[in-house]
């Protein structure tokens, strides 16, 4: 890490993503998010980030925090080892909608079901981007590529609905452009004791240009609590097809008692009352 700009969690790295792209602001949205809750108490050395392969992924290059680069669809189990290793850190996984809902889809359900203290970011702007834009799993119908010449003939996956079905704990939806009230969900989700699903829905400048420009469409969901079924209700407003419903963002579900997966294991209810890792334990 480069120490000289840390105290504001940045580098030195000039950003490559497109100029205009929504990952700039997703970026400080998450700064921003870090930086609040290192001023409320956390420990700046105690948040890790790992990144999938994809444009999303170069958040990792100008964070100032420790971390590593996944395989293209592995941000979620990478992010569960490392928590296995430490309990006692915040790990951040970020990935997009065709690492996480394609190659990374077993990890995302699973990831759901166990319920592991890790926040899951992804960046969704329905195709894949950085191999200039094939169609992802949340691409409307219709949507011509160099893949799908004729149009993509599969409704889109609707992972809000998957993520509440499969059993996550937290999920939620924001607007990249609205970068006060993404960096609030971001602050809950990462204070959210179990596995947090945060799903950022944003332009691409270049490719699938039609699925743009949503946000005539999106409203704020009242900041409250409310059970499943309301929660899944609200899930199949937006089907990811276009011009089919409205868009809620904020905090679909939360359950705050269900236990993390760390705390099945003895072991890791150990290194967490001690506030150390296996490898200092060791020592």
């Amino acid at each position: 890490m480069n120490d000289k700009p840390g105290v504001e969690l940045r580098t030195n790295e000039n950003p490559t993503w497109c100029p205009g792209c929504p990952d700039y602001i997703i970026m400080e949205s998450t700064r921003r998010a870090l930086l609040s809750l290192i001023g409320k108490g956390f420990k700046r050395q105690n948040f890790v980030i790992v990144a999938d392969i994809g444009c999303h992924g170069k958040i990792f290059d100008y964070l100032n925090l420790s971390g590593i680069y996944g395989l293209h669809g592995r941000s979620i189990p990478t992010a569960m080892g490392i928590k296995f290793g430490n309990p006692n850190l915040n790990v951040l996984a970020f990935a997009g909608d065709g690492a996480t809902y394609s190659e990374g889809i077993e990890h995302f359900i699973h990831a759901c079901r166990f319920n592991p203290n890790i926040t899951l970011i992804v960046n969704d702007n329905q195709s894949f981007s950085l191999t200039t834009g094939q169609t992802t799993p949340t691409s409307q119908l219709g949507f011509k590529n160099k893949v799908n010449i004729s149009g993509n003939f599969t409704n889109p996956l609707n992972p809000i609905f998957l993520a509440l079905s499969a059993g996550a704990t937290f999920v939620a939806r924001c607007n990249a452009r609205d970068l006060d009230h993404t960096q609030g969900i971001i602050e809950k989700a990462i204070k959210h004791n179990g596995f947090s699903f945060v799903e950022i829905i944003q332009d691409c400048i270049v490719f699938n240009k039609e699925a743009n420009n949503k946000d005539l469409g999106m409203y704020k969901l009242p900041d409250k609590k409310r059970n499943f079924e309301e929660a899944l209700k609200l899930a199949r407003i937006f089907d990811y097809n276009l011009g089919t419903g409205k868009i809620p963002l904020g905090i679909f579900y939360q359950d705050e008692k269900k236990k993390p997966l760390e705390d099945n294991f003895p072991q890791l209810l150990l290194l967490k009352k001690k506030r150390t890792s296996w490898r200092e334990l060791k020592r």
